[in-house]
This record gives structure tokens, C-alpha cells and sequence, in this order.
């Protein structure tokens, strides 16, 4: 398993991580299993958010965070070895967003109670807040890092300049920004080739500007969800008959590295030099240690290129 520097912390953590958003209706014995399947393979970060849970039956808030440390039990020497990364700032009813002082202190104090731990090792703000007033979240940060309560924070789903707005007031550095990215939700990296290209759709910008060239020159560990998913559509990309050449090459890259055609759609997340972190959503213990295989995997130039014109992306 390979590993890459948690933004500028000198840290070092698994470039895969398991995500926990789908766990709320599994049994202990499942979640267990889940678990199991990622230490075996290496993966050792395991990301929540206050959010993961409240569409369950019978759910709500936190439910993802409580059923994990129900069904693991991480005992105080394994809770040292494993990275708990929680996210806060969405509200359901009415949908909208807030990240006041008071909720981000309260959501935080609440997921350390679901997940029975002292702190979190990272906290991350859901999705940008219009409204946000970036002296709010610095005296949340700084009161919830002074505690101990949490010793790392960043952002999800941020733009350059969103991030800077936050660094008016925030002293912490913001070490990660978790957003959508995949061989076919690949625009951060494909306008970059394209912006002078008026004729190619992804010229035009959709990221705020440059985010990937953002995060490598501020040291900021990009994560990359939903990396098998074809976009905003629902369904993914490996197997779909609406990628058949995508799907050739990743079956030909398959076979040449011995791995499952998952390991490939991570490893050509993670053959990028901002050394992105593939944040996974399965809770088939299977999928987790073929993804995993593709951890070490670097992909050639032109295999990685390959790829992306693959998948509908024209170079110019």
C-alpha cells in the first residue's frame, strides 16, 4: 500500500480509504468484515460525516459513525493505528448549510460520542457555506484543536478562492480538500489542457480555477469520491455499454497488471502527482482489497492519457 503526506503534516497515510457512508443498514458482523478486509489490505483511513446515516430507516444523524464504533470496538492501541476523518457543515431540514461556530463545536462533540474516541484525527467542512463568516469557523477550529477534540482540518468540495476566504481568519492549515473525480468526472484535471479551446466543453470552467494546481502548490491532499461513478448520473462507469472503449482499455490494462479493472480506475486517480488519496464507498470487503491492488500500480503517460481520451475527453 502506498502512501502519500497528508497535506503539508508531515503525516503519512494510505493513498485509499474506506468510506463509511453506506454502513448504516449492515449488521456488526458485516461492518466488521468491512473493516477487517481494509486493515488486511493496507487501508488504515477511514472516512465519516455527521450527514452519513440520516436517510437510513429508522436513522438519522451520526447513525454511520455510531454503527462503526459499534460493530469494531477499536480498542485504545488500534484506535492509534487507524485515521478517523469525520465531515459537518450540511443541515437536512430545511436542506442548506452551516458552518456557525455553534454547529461545527456541537456536530464535532457528537461524533466523538458516536464513534467513542477522544478526538478526531481530521475534520473537514461538507461543502461550502454562503453564508460562512470565516471568524465563525477559526474559533470553532481553534477551540476543538485546543481541546484536543480534533488535530487536523480542511475542506471538501471547495474552490481556490473558498479555501482562501477561509484563510483570512483560519491559522490551521487546511490539509485536505475531498471532492468528485474520476476517469469520467475528470474535468479538474482536463480543463487544464483544453482552457484556450473554445470548441471543447471542457474549457469551460467548473472548479473555481486550477483546484488541482491549487492544491499541489498549497500542499493539499486532494480525495477523490465517488471514483468509479460516472458523474452525476447515477451508476458506474466499469461495465456500463455506454463506455465500451473505456472499458476495453481498462480490461487490457487489467490483464497487463494482473489486477481487477477497479484497481485501475484507482490507480489512474492516483498515478497524478498531486498525490490524491481514492476514497471508496463499497462495503464489499472484496471490492476493497481488489481496489487496493491498484495502490502501488504507477500507469504509464501514455496509458493514463489513454484513459482519459477513452473516456470521452478530447486533447487538443
Amino acid at each position: 500500500m502506498r502512501s502519500v503526506e497528508l497535506g503539508s503534516s508531515g503525516k503519512q497515510v494510505p493513498n485509499i480509504i474506506s468510506g463509511m457512508m453506506r454502513i448504516g443498514d449492515k449488521s456488526d458482523a458485516e461492518i466488521r468484515g468491512l473493516y477487517d478486509a481494509a486493515r488486511e489490505a493496507g487501508v488504515s483511513y477511514f472516512d465519516h460525516a455527521d450527514l452519513y446515516g440520516f436517510n437510513f430507516p429508522n436513522g438519522g444523524y451520526h447513525l454511520c459513525e455510531r454503527r462503526f464504533a459499534e460493530a469494531v470496538k477499536l480498542s485504545s492501541s488500534e484506535r492509534e493505528e487507524v485515521t478517523l476523518q469525520s465531515k459537518t457543515g450540511i443541515v437536512e431540514d430545511p436542506w442548506g448549510y452551516d458552518q456557525s461556530y455553534e454547529h461545527i463545536v456541537s456536530s464535532v462533540d457528537e461524533s466523538l460520542k458516536s464513534l467513542n474516541t477522544e478526538y478526531l484525527d481530521v475534520l473537514l467542512l461538507h461543502r461550502p457555506d454562503a453564508l460562512v463568516e470565516p471568524e465563525e469557523v477559526a474559533r470553532a477550529f481553534d477551540e476543538l484543536e485546543a481541546a484536543g477534540k480534533v488535530r487536523a482540518f480542511g475542506v471538501s468540495n471547495h474552490t481556490p478562492r473558498q479555501i482562501d476566504l477561509l484563510k483570512t481568519a483560519v491559522k490551521q492549515p487546511l490539509l485536505v480538500n475531498q471532492v468528485q473525480f474520476s476517469i469520467t468526472h475528470s474535468s479538474l484535471v482536463a480543463q487544464g489542457m483544453t482552457s484556450n479551446m473554445t470548441t471543447l466543453d471542457d474549457a469551460f470552467t467548473r472548479d473555481g480555477g486550477g483546484l488541482v494546481d491549487y492544491a499541489r502548490v498549497n500542499k493539499i491532499t486532494l480525495q477523490a469520491w465517488s471514483p468509479i461513478q460516472i458523474g452525476h448520473k447515477p451508476g458506474i462507469f466499469l461495465g456500463s455499454l455506454d463506455y465500451p472503449e473505456l472499458n476495453a482499455e481498462i480490461e487490457r490494462l487489467a490483464t497487463k497488471y494482473g489486477v481487477k479493472p477497479i484497481a485501475i480506475a484507482g490507480a489512474w486517480i492516483t498515478r497524478h502527482p498531486a498525490n490524491m488519496q481514492v476514497v471508496l464507498g463499497t462495503t464489499t470487503p472484496s471490492r476493497i482489497v481488489d481496489a487496493a491492488a491498484g495502490s502501488d500500480i504507477r500507469l504509464t503517460r501514455a496509458e493514463w492519457y489513454g484513459l482519459l481520451q477513452a473516456a470521452g475527453h478530447k486533447l487538443p
